[in-house]
């Protein structure tokens, strides 16, 4: 490798590019353009960093092209060549400085020059007077020696070798042997290593350069170069005299092409948080790279406002920085260019065409100019012009006078008027609202906003509807009341139409609060609904209008369920009051459906039935399908929870079918939230994981992120019961990343908690687990949630060895009872605390107070119905796991609980259930009578232990198989198959810690009061050594080992080794093999 030197000192000539700091938060300044430059952009060039993320994101895929470059170098020792374009400030420089990194620490030597532009073209030759300089810099006496005797030809592209030659009678004679020369030189200096030759900015070159370059691409030979040249493919129209240069090497084979696109929304959220240091929120992501379009350095700018805390405006160098160009342009073609920033993101000819009011000729010369810029390109239809990056068109936009925009907002709005035609059908409503909004004319805007509001909605684009109705909002007291009585929606929310509305002022006001509340609910947006919701009920106060007064109270309990602020039973009471004598209406099947669907989620029982049924009733007398439906899926969840599992699926799968049909899409988001939960409590979790794909695509379609949220968080935990965790934990960060609300995020949450503890990330855990409680709230607790909190929260508290905290734990939830319909999360509930109990079973103290909660457990389990089969298997698993907390555990009933299993898609309980059935077997305390076929007990443990590890390793699930390895340690039984990888975080089976934190398998040892010394002649004694090999192994002597023997057997209250070693083992105290021994399973 070539020796680390350090960089050379500045060349002769100015380079157009500053290197970019390394240090990060340095500060940066936008530098005045060098007089001179005729191209306006080339301002971007002299642009210091400021705020260049220290983090370099993406670009894996072109790194890999240029290493694969010098990989071909070292293999052959022919030469590479890579020609690297991309729109200025989309990051070639840095992907440059990144490549220039990772050469050198391969040993490579990297020269740069870059173009300069002076006047039409740039300096001759000055990048590669700036390559040269480097190069004899770094190899001066290598260098010397390779041009002995032509340093005066050298010296026009480097004048420090000595003085140029006069005139040559040839001067073609002279340029070629100045190539020729050039060629050779690089051959010499790169024979003993490679080179890495960058030329940046080639748009900028002169023609000397771009020949010397295509020579050198057509003659080198035989050496270990690497030619890399970087353009800006926005700069080159099609007079730029870089475009026959372009094609003349395309045809060459040696030379590669690479374009650098834009960076996406996640490299745009990577590079923000690499500049400010912290993860930016959503919205600010989404914001970012709406506006900068994934530009890096557009980016970078935006970023750097985010710090300044001006997200919203550009600042004034960046703003200068983008109308440079556009102030270059003759003055027709900077009036249609501004002309066309207030027509929107893109502008039809023929509509600038009516709004500009030119003559065509010079219209179309106007653009010509536009576009041979790259300030303005055509669309990919061909009917008219967008900006060739947004933040240009804002820049514009900005500029314009107060009074400009609003003339040219109205001429638009009545071009349009005039002629709906200029535009698409399907745009036209949307574009004439905005324009009359902006065109500050209330009367013309309230109808046109409310007219797009009805479109957008039919389109499912609630949150555009939502801008449109608060706009609608804004201008109503601005417009005349003729205009407000014509102007009320022509279409309603949910069930509000059949409210009986008059014409009026007042009413047509509270029918816009209403379209306000449904649209931010629908978006997401829970707190503008609750507000809205909130004015519309104190406007009603002292109204007589109970059935729009009824409708707006349901509108808020569910927002106080959505938004965590309790569990709106209040409203819904007062609502249900309200609608008592009078004659039916969807509003009160409305009110009914609401009731039944909270009282399934907070008190279900008979009395919740009935009322379903009563909802269903008057959704038909009245003939409201929607309202039906919904209540009917309520109707199918209590059937499920129930007992009448197959009548209940069946009727999930008609309501739901007939919802799809109509399109009834709220009652589609529900049932598609509810039915794969309703299959995944039974145990049929491959038709929950399809039902979710489905549910997916709708939920998707209507524009309902929150449902979508919803669906894929119960996708997550079907495909965890399934064992396929990788796919589990892509669909529970889906999740979160579209939750909209507080419990959707605490639903995610939830599910990452219990995939983390599966997988032995406690650390990861514990924080979803906040997030979750957080989120959740203490104003509406709802058994479904707070049963799963409570499970995930025993677990954590049993990895930490706080085995009285999971009692206490435990008893919170047996004190508050499971109500009809919970068994599906008490049961895994119980399980774990049982199992937590059977593992604590020889710990003193957790002796007090063990039987006691023991029969808790066996009584709350009596009361829990078995009737499915997943139901049936876990009360088996419990059972066996209370007999083994008993210390009367028998193989016969985990080959019973591993029986229920096998048929039910539950790879991790059915794993679980082979670990304990082998470790019973091979405790031999009671003899084994089921599914041995024929096999010895150690035979069939030996089996069970394989095939349980296999799919724990296969599952990701690290806490079982280091359990499994720790069985099979102990008893001598060599494991085959995979490994599992390492946990995020230590389990307690791994029995190890860090420095700050003691090993969790350390607490049950020292509540034991066994001392370090102790614990490690007890892990030798668990592995089966004798005194003599326990004193060879510690460095001690037999006698001692003996007395240290002793005192574990007294301290443990056993009565020989092989009692020690299993209470050793029950309380995974140790997850190594003992000293000296090495992996017994890897043997």
């Amino acid at each position: 490798m070539a020796p680390q030197v350090p960089a050379p000192p500045s060349a002769p000539l100015p380079s157009a590019r500053p290197q970019v700091p390394s240090a990060p938060g340095r500060a940066l300044r936008i530098a005045k353009p060098t007089a001179g430059l005729s191209d306006p952009c080339a301002m971007l060039t002299s642009v210091e960093t400021r705020s260049v993320s220290p983090v370099f994101v993406g670009r894996a895929a072109e790194l890999a092209v240029l290493g694969d470059a010098l990989a071909r170098i070292a293999a052959s020792g022919e030469p590479q060549a890579l020609l690297i374009g991309g729109e200025a400030g989309v990051g070639k420089t840095r992907l440059i400085e990144e490549f220039s990194e990772s050469a050198r620490a391969r040993g490579a030597l990297v020269a740069l020059g870059g173009c300069i532009e002076i006047g039409s073209e740039g300096l001759p030759f000055a990048p590669f007077s700036s390559i040269l300089h480097t190069l004899n810099w770094h190899l001066r006496d290598e260098l010397a020696a390779a041009v002995a005797g032509q340093e005066g030809e050298l010296a026009r592209i480097l004048p420090e070798l000595g003085e140029t030659p006069g005139e040559a009678h040839d001067e073609e004679i002279g340029r070629a042997r100045l190539f020729e020369l050039t060629a050779r030189l690089l051959e010499r200096l790169a024979a003993h290593r490679t080179l890495v030759i960058v030329v940046e900015d080639l748009h900028w070159a002169d023609r000397s350069t771009r020949e010397l370059l295509a020579y050198l691409l057509r003659s080198l030979h035989d050496a270990n170069v690497l030619l890399v040249a970087t353009y800006r493919s926005d700069d080159i129209h099609r007079r730029h005299p870089l475009r026959p240069f372009l094609a003349e090497i395309d045809r060459m084979r040696t030379v590669r092409r690479v374009e650098l696109a834009r960076f996406n929304r996640e490299e745009v959220r990577s590079q923000i948080a690499g500049i400010n240091g912290s993860d930016p929120e959503e919205d600010t992501v989404d914001r970012v790279f709406k506006r900068s379009e994934g530009n890096a350095f557009f980016v970078e700018e935006l970023a750097r406002g985010l710090a300044d805390g001006a997200l919203h405006g550009l600042s004034d160098p960046l703003r200068d920085l983008l109308l440079v160009r556009v102030e270059a342009l003759p003055e027709d073609a900077q009036r249609v260019v501004r002309t066309a920033a207030e027509g929107g993101s893109t502008v039809e000819h023929e509509l600038l065409s009516a709004v500009c009011q030119m003559p065509e000729d010079d219209l179309i010369e106007a653009l010509r100019s536009a576009v041979g810029t790259n300030t303005l390109v055509p669309t990919q239809d061909g009917t008219g012009y967008r900006f060739r990056h947004a933040l240009v068109r804002e820049a514009v936009v900005d500029d314009l006078l107060p009074g400009e925009r609003t003339r040219l907002n109205r001429r638009y709005a009545e071009a349009l008027e005039a002629n709906p035609a200029l535009v698409r059908a399907d745009v036209c409503a949307a574009r004439l609202a905005s324009y009359w909004y902006k065109s500050h004319d209330a009367a013309k805007a309230l109808p046109a906003v409310l007219a797009a509001s009805v479109q957008a909605r039919r389109r499912h684009a609630y949150a555009e509807q939502l801008r449109l109705l608060d706009r609608a909002l804004e201008l109503w007291d601005d417009a005349p009341t003729e205009v407000r009585q014509r102007v009320r929606p022509v279409d309603y929310a949910e069930a509000y139409p059949a409210c009986g509305c008059h014409d009026g002022d007042a009413l047509g006001f509270l029918d816009l609060l209403a379209e306000i509340a449904v649209a931010a609910r629908l978006s997401g947006d829970n707190e503008r609904a609750f507000t809205i919701t909130k004015r519309a009920l104190r406007s009603l106060r002292g109204e007589s209008d109970p059935l729009r007064t009824a409708w707006f109270l349901v509108q808020r309990s569910r927002l106080c369920q959505g938004t965590g602020r309790g569990n709106g039973w209040e409203d819904l009471g007062a609502a249900q009051e309200l609608m008592r004598g009078l004659p039916p209406s969807s509003v009160h099947a409305e009110v009914l459906a609401a009731v039944a669907g909270w009282a399934i989620l907070h008190d279900p029982g008979p009395g919740t039935f009935a009322t379903a049924e009563r909802a269903v009733e008057l959704a038909q007398l009245v003939g409201d399908e929607e309202a039906e439906l919904n209540s009917r899926l309520t109707l199918a969840g209590l059937r499920v929870d129930a007992g009448e599992v197959d009548a209940g699926l069946a009727d999930f799968r008609t309501s739901l079918g007939l919802a799809v049909d109509r399109g009834y899409f709220a009652v589609i988001a529900r049932g598609h939230v509810n039915f794969p939960s309703a299959l995944e409590g039974v145990g049929r979790s491959r038709e929950a994981v399809e039902v979710t794909e489905r549910g997916v695509e709708l939920t998707t379609r209507y524009g309902l992120k929150d449902s979508t949220s919803w669906v894929l968080g119960n996708r997550a935990e079907s495909l965890q019961a399934l064992g396929r965790w990788e796919e589990a934990g892509r669909a529970a960060d889906d999740a979160a990343r579209l939750a909209q609300t507080p419990r959707a995020t605490a639903l995610a949450a939830s599910r990452r908690t219990d995939l983390a503890l599966s997988q032995g990330d406690f650390a990861g855990a514990e924080r979803e687990l906040a997030v979750a409680q957080e989120h959740y709230g203490t104003h509406d607790p709802q058994p479904q949630h707070a049963i799963v909190m409570a499970r995930h929260a025993l677990r954590i508290a049993v990895h930490q060895g706080r085995i009285l905290d999971a009692r206490s734990i435990l008893q919170q939830v047996l004190d508050a009872g499971f109500p009809p319909g919970t068994q599906r999360y008490a049961w895994p509930l119980l399980w774990s605390a049982a199992t937590a109990e059977a593992d604590a079973r020889g710990l003193p103290a957790a002796a007090p107070g063990r039987a006691a909660v023991l029969a808790r457990i066996r009584e709350a389990a009596k009361k829990l119905p078995r009737i499915c089969a997943v139901w049936a298997a876990h009360g088996l698993a419990l059972d066996a796991e209370l007999r083994r907390a008993e210390g009367r555990e028998t193989p016969d009933a985990w080959a019973g609980t591993v029986a229920a299993f096998e048929p039910l898609d539950r790879p991790h309980e059915l794993a679980r259930s082979c670990y304990r059935w082998a470790e019973s077997l091979l405790h031999g305390s009671e003899r084994a009578t089921l599914g041995l076929h024929g096999r010895t007990p150690r035979e069939a443990a030996v089996l069970l232990l394989t095939q349980a590890h296999t799919a724990a390793v296969e599952m990701g699930a690290r806490p079982l198989a280091d359990e499994l390895e720790l069985l099979a340690q102990r008893a001598r039984i060599p494991l085959s198959g995979p490994k599992p990888e390492p946990a995020t975080q230590p389990t307690a089976a791994a029995g190890r810690g860090t420095a700050a934190e003691p090993s969790p398998a350390a607490v049950p040892a020292e509540s034991l009061g066994l001392t370090p010394r102790e614990r490690d002649v007890l892990r030798l004694v668990a592995d089966g050594r004798s005194n003599r090999q326990i004193a060879d192994a510690l460095f001690i002597s037999p006698k001692t080992a003996s007395v240290h023997v002793s005192n574990i057997l007294a301290k443990l209250g056993v009565s020989g080794r092989g009692e020690a070693g299993a209470v050793a083992h029950r309380l995974r105290l140790f997850g190594e093999p003992a000293p000296g021994q090495g992996s017994v399973v890897s043997s």
